[in-house]
């Protein structure tokens, strides 16, 4: 049986959860990956209040959907960033914010993410994706030379930070995943070895597996799920294009979203170049039966046209395996 197929909602965090609930069933989703922005899952109500967990299950179940992982994205950014400052205040909550001292911040993140943990086992939920941060994205141009304690000691403050939150993950049995991307510890292939190997392969700590950023870095998708394979404790649908034309650069050259100057872009599901089919056969071979969620952004398309168009995409091209080799057929009895 194929995989069942949500909608991550941190792209739609403006409507209110019962809104966008109606649409994603009218669709055809059989679930959502809840953002825990807006009103759609709020980790400081779920342990205040006992039944706000009820709530959001209620909802979910009055539209036919089910949910198996909350994402926290935007807080965990803050608990490893070296550099603190207004990008973060435009997406932090006030609670996290406070008064912007940046090792605050970064403290009222980690306690926050910790929390998260607690919230996703009250509300029945398995995994908390999201992000990390990083202590050492900054350096990446490696100019001015960077001596190679400093890519060491980035690692080690990283592992002082998330480790304790770790902790608290397995004490209630979830697990986070990270969304491999630019700015986070782990970007690409080498990093994310990197990353594992410096909270030593703890598996409370895995992935969130999500195409769009490996390819337009020229890195393989399909071979990394081979090579985390157990590390694969989510998926995003997700897409990006490349436009290298000459001029147009992978690092995007500070253009915007959109901008046709970009060497690459994020578009819907289907529009650009990740090879979809091929990824849904390796997560096939490697056992991966969670959801595929769509994590839909475009900037040229108008996104309710968008989402159901990605949902018709998956449901095509994802296979259910085989239970027999086609050329057993072949052989006389």
């Amino acid at each position: 049986m194929a995989r069942p197929v949500t909608l991550f909602t941190g792209q739609w965090a403006d409507l209110p959860l019962e809104t966008l609930a109606a649409k994603a069933k009218g669709w055809g989703f059989d679930g959502l990956e809840l953002a825990c922005w807006g009103d759609h899952f709020e980790i400081d109500k779920a342990l205040e209040d006992d039944g706000y967990v009820r709530r959001k299950r209620d909802l979910l179940e009055r539209h036919g959907l089910q949910c198996v992982a909350i994402s926290n994205h935007l807080v965990g950014q803050a608990v490893a960033d070296a550099i603190i400052d207004e990008r973060h205040k435009g997406i932090l909550p006030p609670r996290i914010w406070g008064d912007g001292s940046p090792e605050g911040v970064r403290q009222r993140a980690a306690e926050d993410m910790k929390n998260a943990a607690r919230a996703a086992a009250a509300f029945g939920v398995g995994v908390v994706n999201g992000f990390t941060g990083s202590p050492i994205w900054h350096v990446l141009a490696m100019f001015p030379p960077v001596p190679p304690r400093m890519i060491e000691a980035g690692y080690q403050e990283f592992a002082d930070r998330w480790n304790p939150i770790l902790d608290v993950f397995d004490e209630v049995g979830v697990k986070f995943a990270l969304e491999v991307h630019p700015g986070e510890i782990a970007y690409d292939y080498w990093t994310t070895e990197r990353t594992l190997e410096a909270l030593q392969r703890r598996p409370a700590f895995g992935i969130n597996f999500d195409p769009s950023h490996l390819y337009w870095q020229m890195v393989d998708p399909v071979a990394f799920v081979y090579a985390y394979s157990d590390r694969i404790y989510h998926a995003h649908v997700k897409e990006s294009v490349r436009a290298l034309d000459g001029r147009n650069g992978i690092l995007g050259s500070h253009r915007f979203f959109g901008d046709h100057r970009r060497g690459w872009d994020f578009v819907s599901p289907g529009r650009g170049g990740v090879p979809f089919e091929r990824v849904f056969r390796a997560l096939n071979a490697v056992g991966y039966t969670g959801p595929l969620s769509i994590e839909w952004e475009d900037n040229g398309m108008n996104r309710e046209q968008g989402a159901p168009e990605a949902l018709a995409l998956v449901r095509r091209l994802d296979l259910t395996p085989s239970d027999v080799a086609f050329d057993a057929a072949f052989q006389q009895r």
